[in-house]
């Protein structure tokens, strides 16, 4: 029996663990099998797409799981190295399913798996992520690793490269040849966007000078961790802007699927006012088509800024609110025929590309905005960025129902207030001064996540206060 429990690294979402301790050779040939077992053969697939990162145990590890798919008879294609997007570009446009190995912005020690069915749609525990791990498990328990077979002919692995084609996929979705010149600084964080960024951005046909950070692909993050999301990762990006005295920033995360943006004061732009600004340009898109705008939906999430909603409701399109993660997001998607839909993270997922989230697409709807007119970045965006708010702001509690609990007991002292639990608690005032808070707790870890947004910044910093003190009470 093998020493390797898989329950450990296989999580809701995806695969995420130490090489060579929990994802090896054998671990991956062994998830590859599972995959074209309860995903492939049952969707009569005869055909999957693998794509990997910069990490230096990602191309091995990528051909022993097309190893193990291809013992079921299924050809694969190695599309060598991608962002996430660029794995969901080729698994769209061929329709088949995929697998991309990367650990994100994990440290260099980590690799994972991202799979998604024909059409970039998600695998995750609730769509087959669970029964892979299972029957992985099942087979690595016996022993057969070495031996897989699925009786009949070995599938084909061959390799293609698809980046100029994603390229200009993307390309024909946002036009950027007409805009005026514009100075953009990447900082790539070592990370895919070094690959994929002089690809899409790159090139004498557009008005871009681009100033690039970091474009060295190094899985070892030797600058600074591939994560944008954390702001100490993004003060190089900062003051390169400054110094290059140039109109925007923007850093990718480790497989480039995230895309934060800095205005050319070097200030960061709140993933909420892209998500606005991208869903205004996506309603009109949709409206020039033939669309009637009560007929366009817009998905955002419940940490989303207000902002947002109002936003979108000013154009006459719908929104849909959903909980945070990209499972969700993606389900609300496919079921609205959403054209667009925003996370505060970072993560944006648009209808154009089988309803998945790319990062380089909501980086080039900015680019096109801040280039169709004159007015700094700071000043386009201001328009989409109405209320202070607190960022997300997590404590470890023991307790976290009773921390919850503690923070309505608060609320409820603040005069009208309305509850909803869509995902963890959210409380809004309406009343003159407007607030709303959301708390969340963590799946894996005793976290409680809290996020405030108000009318004004002194209102947000005191509620924002009580509610931490709530959160961080020692009272039972």
């Amino acid at each position: 029996m093998t020493a390797v429990k898989l329950a450990d690294f296989i999580k809701a979402y995806d695969v995420r663990g130490l090489v060579p301790e929990q994802l090896s050779e054998p671990v991956v040939r062994a998830i590859g099998s599972a995959f074209a077992q309860v995903v492939v053969a049952p969707a009569e697939a005869t055909a999957i797409v693998v794509g990997h990162d910069m990490r230096p145990s990602s191309p091995t590890l990528a051909r022993a799981f097309a190893e193990g798919v291809a013992a079921h008879g299924i050809d694969v294609t190695l599309i060598g190295l991608c962002s996430t997007d660029g794995l969901y570009y080729a698994s769209g446009a061929l329709d088949v399913p995929g697998a991309m190995f990367t650990a994100s912005h994990n440290p260099a020690q980590y690799n994972g798996i991202k799979l998604c069915r024909a059409g970039a749609r998600p695998v995750g525990q609730d769509s087959g992520l669970a029964e892979i791990r299972d029957l992985a498990q099942w087979t690595l328990d016996r022993g057969e690793v070495h031996g897989l077979t699925g009786g009949g002919r070995t599938g084909t692995i061959t390799e293609r490269d698809l980046l100029d084609d994603y390229a200009a996929f993307l390309r024909g979705l946002v036009d950027l040849r007409g805009g005026r010149p514009l100075k953009v600084v990447v900082d790539a964080g070592n990370g895919m966007g070094g690959h994929t960024v002089p690809a899409v951005l790159g090139g004498g046909d557009l008005p871009l000078e681009i100033v690039p950070l970091y474009f060295e692909l190094d899985g070892t993050f030797p600058n600074h961790e591939a994560n944008p999301l954390e702001p100490e990762n993004l003060r190089d990006l900062q003051a390169a802007v400054v110094e290059h005295g140039a109109d925007i920033g923007l850093a990718f995360d480790g497989d480039a699927d995230r895309c934060f943006v800095v205005d050319e004061r070097g200030e960061p732009v709140s993933p909420s006012a892209v998500t606005a600004l991208v869903a205004t340009r996506e309603v009109a898109k949709a409206v020039a088509a033939g669309a009637d705008p009560s007929d366009v939906a817009i998905v955002y999430n419940v940490i989303s800024s207000r902002a947002v909603p109002e936003i979108v409701a000013e154009t006459g399109a719908r929104t849909v609110r959903t909980r945070v993660g990209h499972s969700f997001i993606k389900a609300q998607m496919a079921e609205h025929d959403a054209a667009f839909g925003g996370e505060h993270s970072a993560h944006y997922y648009f209808r154009d590309f089988w309803f998945a989230d790319t990062g380089m697409l909501a980086a080039m709807h900015v680019l096109a905005a801040l280039g169709e007119q004159d007015a700094p970045l700071s000043q386009l965006m201001s328009d989409f960025a109405r209320y202070p708010a607190s960022g997300e702001i997590n404590s470890t509690v023991a307790d976290q129902q009773a921390a919850t609990a503690r923070v309505r007991d608060w609320a409820a002292t603040q005069g009208e207030i309305t509850a909803d639990e869509l995902d963890g608690l959210t409380l809004t005032r309406e009343a003159d001064p407007m607030w709303w808070l959301n708390v969340r707790a963590s799946n894996t870890e005793p976290l409680l996540r809290l996020n405030v947004e108000a009318a004004d910044g002194e209102t947000m910093e005191r509620v924002r206060d009580a509610a931490l003190a709530a959160i961080r009470s020692e009272q039972a």
